[in-house]
């Protein structure tokens, strides 16, 4: 499975791509500047410097500062992953659907529907996210650049598991550095819309170091290998790790194929875990199992109903 993600991204030129739909390029008079420009940023071939400013990852003459640079070297990869399994349901069934959970600034959707849906006369994009100042910015410029495609909606993930506004299947579903149980609700809304797709990236993992630290003293007595997480920096690493791994336990007992990978290198961030999932058949009970088991064995059985179990 990690072979599939690898491959290199194709993207199809556009048939008469109206300029009311599309966010302006370097023009052509300017081809060598605008290519080293692009080459020196790190940008795909065709993406939008313009759309890149009204993001604001880059300034008004087109620099970057180191934090920009990383944010759009960590969007830019992950755009590779995310654009050949776009163009695996497009293919399938002539349509795509993609909800970007916790969209905040929609950074990851704009640079989706430059890169891939603009490309295409079809597909939509959907941005949940509960800030509705962000969700109202995202609107203005969605409706400035053209991207008619793209909706915003200012929801929690149990509000848009139910919303009209929403398809009832969503075919992928992102989340790029949701905070916390996020992720877990980004995986939640990927179940409920019978995702095919999912590519998440972790981030700020709190809730299960939380109750790791209240039952330490228990833990210790009865499991020597509680001493992983006796001090609280291995708490938290601890915690951060084994969230993961119980959510890659959650995503094969409803039957998915997951595959673990890094983002981007550790120099870039330390938030770097990427997590695939692709829907491959029945669930796995040996999965099921061993996620009810670890979670027994670290006393962390009230979060079972988190991870979807029966308490």
């Amino acid at each position: 499975m990690g072979g599939h993600y690898d491959q290199a991204m194709t993207v199809r030129p556009a048939s008469n791509p109206s300029p009311r739909t599309r966010p302006a390029k370097v023009p052509p008079a300017a081809a060598v500047a605008g290519a080293s420009v692009a080459e020196q940023l790190g940008l795909a071939p065709g993406q939008s410097i313009e759309l890149l400013k009204a993001l604001h990852i880059l300034t008004r003459d087109g620099k970057l500062n180191q934090d920009s640079r990383r944010k759009l070297k960590q969007v830019n990869h992950l755009l590779q992953f995310i654009e050949p399994l776009l163009q695996q349901v497009l293919d399938a069934q002539g349509n795509v659907t993609l909800a970007d959970h916790g969209a905040g600034k929609s950074y990851l959707g704009f640079m989706l529907y430059d890169r891939f849906f603009s490309q295409r006369s079809v597909g939509q994009v959907y941005g949940v996210e509960t800030r509705t100042e962000l969700v109202e910015r995202s609107r203005q410029l969605a409706q400035q650049l053209g991207f008619a495609r793209m909706h915003f909606l200012p929801l929690s993930v149990q509000e848009a598991m139910i919303s009209t506004e929403l398809p009832a299947q969503i075919d992928v579903v992102t989340a790029l550095h949701a905070c916390d149980t996020a992720t877990d609700d980004a995986i939640a809304f990927g179940l409920a819309k019978q995702a095919k797709h999912m590519v998440l990236v972790p981030c700020c993992q709190a809730e299960v170091a939380g109750v790791l630290r209240k039952h330490k003293a228990l833990s210790l007595s009865r499991n020597p290998l509680s001493e992983i997480w006796r001090h609280p920096l291995h708490t938290r690493e601890f915690g951060s790790q084994i969230t993961n791994v119980l959510r890659c336990l959650q995503l094969e007992a409803h039957g998915y194929q997951v595959t673990v990978t890094e983002l981007v290198g550790w120099e870039h961030s330390m938030k770097n875990e990427l997590i695939l999932a692709t829907q491959a058949g029945n669930g796995k009970h040996s999965a099921r199992e061993r996620l009810n088991q670890v979670l027994d064995e670290l006393n962390l059985q009230e979060l079972k109903a988190r991870f979807g179990l029966h308490v």
